[in-house]
């Protein structure tokens, strides 16, 4: 007599297809989600390797934070002083535009998170691929969005330097974006097609067998996340761009109105204060500048600097949590006439020493085109004052287009030569 077969049980929970019942989720809402997270997740990867390009960390090991890059850094190149304004631009629009994204990541993954408990969990080779790359694709954006995020707050709680994880995380993020993208990007342009031509929704895993019913409309929650993305760029943008949203910039370390008056009422990231900085190391008759080059070493206090030629440029400075200052007139010594001093007729590259006692970026590393530029100065001067302690005092590095860390302030010692 024939056995007969074991009843199946039943689905419960996240499992159970109907446990899903929001009658917003489905393949469009999805799919213009979805491809608004395509281009703006693209610009964020681009824009992540041109901030990492634009510590020069081929240059010396000092500026290099993730060594074991391998051929992730196969695309560096020498990072450009023009325009003064490049590495402004890129990471403020990186940073800025990661906050604007949130809303949108997050309605992303709601919208798709029936997909993680879909029953068989592989139902061939495409689908599995799918699944892992989905697998991954959450678990890296979560990740790059949160360090991102803790980073720009300066809550520094990460396990580890927030550079070769957050570097790291890109590429696995990336790839998995990249793949999923791959095999979801032809369905979501075709749903999208559908959707202006005023076709029906098709059948999807992600539309509910029993929805609820309605509170709002897919449009009305489309517009719900678009707005939560424009309260974010209101309240953040103005940190990294001048002009009425400076203002407005409330949530963000550095934004809203400028920290102060006066020639040196702008921004800074670290205080002498938590730099170490002793008052007593920075006067004129006890610091010294070491110069050291081709032809010896020279120690210049600040009367023989001041003795030197100096010059003027009006240039911004830019971090990599994305604030940045608009331009500030600084004053001093160009770096290639003090290369010049110690037998360097030609610009090379410079190690730069800080009286800084802590923090990762006490010592940089700069390139022969970046000492070379004629308004790469070491600045005794900002706005026509004298540098105050939080701004560097008795002198500082300032460099076109570098990233905030590499201008490099309370210098103790320069080293001309190739590194």
């Amino acid at each position: 007599m024939a056995r007969s077969p074991l009843p199946t049980r039943p689905a419960r929970g996240p499992f159970a297809p109907d446990f899903w019942r929001s009658p917003l989720r489905g393949p469009r809402f999805t799919s213009v989600l979805g491809v608004v997270l395509l281009a703006g997740v693209t610009v964020l990867f681009v824009t992540g390797l041109l901030s990492y390009a634009a510590y020069n960390p081929d240059l010396a090991p000092v500026n290099d934070k993730t060594p074991g890059k391998g051929l992730l850094g196969f695309y560096l190149f020498s990072w450009p002083t023009d325009p003064p304004w490049l590495y402004r631009l890129t990471q403020g629009v990186h940073v800025t535009l990661g906050l604007t994204l949130v809303p949108v990541l997050l309605a992303k993954l709601w919208s798709v998170v029936p997909r993680l408990f879909t029953l068989p969990p592989v139902r061939s080779l495409t689908h599995a691929l799918e699944r892992i790359s989905l697998l991954l694709l959450v678990g890296g954006a979560l990740f790059q969005f949160v360090t991102g995020i803790l980073n720009v707050q300066l809550d520094y709680i990460f396990p580890g330097s927030f550079y070769p994880l957050h570097f790291y995380g890109a590429g696995v993020f990336f790839g998995a974006f990249l793949a999923h993208a791959v095999l979801k990007a032809p369905t979501a342009f075709r749903n999208l097609r559908r959707m202006r031509e005023g076709a029906e929704e098709p059948s999807d895993e992600l539309v509910a067998p029993r929805p609820d019913p309605p509170t709002v409309s897919r449009r009305g929650a489309l517009g719900l996340v678009g707005g939560g993305s424009l309260l974010l760029f209101a309240t953040s943008a103005g940190r990294s761009f001048d002009g009425p949203l400076r203002q407005t910039a409330v949530l963000t370390p550095h934004g809203g109105p400028e920290p102060g008056s006066g020639p040196a009422g702008f921004q800074i990231n670290k205080t002498a204060a938590y730099a170490g900085i002793r008052a007593e190391e920075t006067t004129e008759e006890a610091w010294r500048l070491v110069v050291t080059g081709r032809s010896g070493t020279v120690r210049l206090g600040k009367a023989d600097l001041l003795g030197l030629p100096l010059h003027s440029a009006d240039l911004p400075i830019a971090c990599v949590e994305g604030w940045s200052t608009s331009d500030q007139s600084w004053r001093g010594v160009r770096l290639r006439d003090l290369a010049a001093l110690v037998g360097h007729d030609d610009p090379v590259d410079v190690f730069v020493e800080s009286l800084q006692r802590r923090g990762a970026f006490r010592r940089g590393a700069l390139r022969a085109n970046q000492v070379g530029d004629p308004r790469s100065l070491l600045a005794l001067f900002v706005n026509g004052a004298e540098l105050t302690p939080d701004h560097g005092r008795p002198a500082r590095i300032i460099v076109p287009a570098a990233p905030g860390v590499l201008n490099t302030k309370w210098v103790a010692r320069l080293t001309f030569g190739e590194l």
